[in-house]
């Protein structure tokens, strides 16, 4: 249950997962780039400093790429690290996998993290364990404000002003239509070999303030830009300038529309994994790319 996922051509090696939360108001995206401020970025230099004498060989696997302006609560990465040599002295005590105490590596972890990344768990990983690969389905929300004023100040990083009222019964009910197995490459910025076929498991709008709407977002995998892309063409059938029946049109058309959400409203708020022993195969699964002959 416990044994660390090890990688192909890879011995020696222990896998970590660890569980982050980050405000991507001032990073660049998730991945990193030269000369940009980016969570991965931060993260894996918070990683090559501690632990100390374990080393990080490679780049930090992630769940699901953020773009800038993204947040996350649930965002889920996977490290492989060299473990200590057995009977090595160290500073602190380890695990039978040459780990040290991860409890203490996240405390230390944060104290080097700026302000705005947490980790909020590290642990060993099971056999087969990716974060990306092993994944079954990704969860975001959207918040939008319709308030005739735009948003409340403590929240104009996390949520998107909308300027006229909008009707969360013709949102969900244009949205049920999106539902299942089908090509978002209307919704999608599409990247050369990448497949824009997925699976749309939910989309539901809730007015949960008065003037505070939040869409709930769930499938296996989100190509570039769907989540925004999606709520961006609703949001025009809530506040009435487009029918309930645009979007699964402009989903049968195939053609990319133009309205897309800004990215500060959208938080990634968690990922979900198959039991320890399914986790390999879903891996496996996942690599190979996805076609029509699956739409039936």
């Amino acid at each position: 249950m416990n044994e660390p996922a090890t990688p192909a051509g890879e011995g020696g090696l222990v896998r970590l997962r660890v569980d982050v939360s980050y405000d991507g108001t001032d990073f660049s995206g998730w991945a990193k780039q030269p000369d940009r401020r980016t969570v991965q970025g931060v993260l894996e230099d918070a990683f090559a400093r501690q632990p100390p004498g374990v080393e990080v060989p490679g780049s930090i696997v992630v769940a699901g790429r953020t773009d800038a302006g993204v947040h996350a609560t649930g965002q889920v990465v996977h490290v492989d690290v060299v473990p200590y040599a057995k009977g090595a002295v160290t500073r602190l005590p380890v695990d039978a996998h040459g780990i040290p105490d991860l409890d203490r590596m996240r405390h230390r972890w944060n104290r080097y993290l700026p302000p705005d990344v947490r980790v909020l768990r590290a642990r060993v990983a099971p056999a087969g364990f990716d974060a990306r690969f092993s994944a079954v389905r990704r969860h975001y929300v959207y918040q939008v404000s319709d308030a005739p004023w735009g948003v409340d100040p403590l929240r104009r990083n996390d949520t998107l002003a909308w300027g006229r009222t909008i009707d969360v019964d013709r949102m969900n009910a244009a949205s049920e239509s999106l539902l299942g197995l089908n090509d978002f490459k209307a919704y999608c910025k599409q990247r050369e070999g990448a497949t824009t076929i997925r699976e749309l498991q939910r989309l539901e709008w809730e007015r949960v303030e008065r003037h505070l709407v939040r869409a709930y977002v769930s499938a296996d995998a989100f190509c570039h830009s769907m989540v925004r892309s999606l709520v961006g063409e609703i949001l025009h059938v809530g506040d009435g300038r487009r029918s309930q029946q645009w979007p699964v049109e402009l989903l049968l058309g195939g053609v990319r529309g133009s309205a897309v959400a800004p990215a500060h409203g959208l938080s990634l708020v968690g990922v979900d994994y198959p039991p320890d022993d399914e986790l390999a195969d879903r891996a496996e699964r996942t690599r190979k790319v996805r076609d029509h002959t699956e739409l039936g």
